[in-house]
């Protein structure tokens, strides 16, 4: 079977002062992304469609939807690691901080090493996809999900102990093929052509 990881559209920044979960929506060009995206792949035939709790996810996921006549299903276990983060900052924002928090999660997210609760969310993330993997033989499934939730897979797929190996672009379709036999291999990473024809993210200044 064929997996087709896809990463969520742009979000907006969202910075909570009460604690609570960010979980930012789609920003305007973010919802761009996702139609085209949709677009893009409307005439592959999916058998399936997955998604994150998490509202990113989940507005990306329905253009989806629309186009493939597919209802989402939420898979709690393939959210993102963050998900619990009273604040929510695109990776381009953080790339290009200059506030020291800014730099010091940036500094988090690229590093080599991973926690243990790092890889207690990852072995979830690996389990989600494989109980996926395991209802859909011969099928072709999409996952709307995280940057973050696919290098967990993909690493795994590849032996690599690092929490980040590439960066998926928003929207990006990354596909896995699944043997029965119980071999997985990379078949694509960061399709995208469809973003191209949209402006380029750039980092909000602050």
């Amino acid at each position: 079977m064929e997996l087709l990881l896809i990463r969520h559209a742009l979000p907006v920044r969202v910075e909570r002062e009460d604690g609570g979960a960010a979980d930012p929506p789609l920003a305007e060009l973010g919802s761009a992304q996702a139609r085209r995206m949709a677009a893009w792949l409307a005439p592959e035939r999916l058998h399936a469609l997955y998604v994150s709790p998490l509202q990113r996810a989940r507005q990306t996921a329905q253009s989806l939807a629309e186009v493939s006549g597919l209802e989402p299903v939420v898979v709690d276990g393939v959210a993102e690691y963050d998900r619990h983060d009273s604040v929510y900052i695109p990776i381009e924002d953080l790339r290009a901080a200059r506030d020291d928090k800014d730099a010091e999660r940036w500094k988090a997210l690229i590093a080599d090493t991973i926690s243990d609760e790092r890889k207690r969310w990852r072995d979830e993330v690996v389990a989600s996809m494989e109980e996926i993997v395991g209802r859909h033989r011969g099928h072709n499934v999409a996952v709307v999900c995280h940057g973050g939730v696919i290098n967990a897979y993909v690493t795994h797929v590849l032996g690599v102990e690092k929490p980040m190996v590439y960066e998926p672009k928003y929207t990006s379709v990354n596909r896995i093929v699944a043997a029965s036999s119980g071999e997985r291999s990379v078949l694509t990473l960061n399709e995208a052509p469809w973003l191209r024809e949209l402006p380029t993210v750039t980092p909000t200044r602050r």
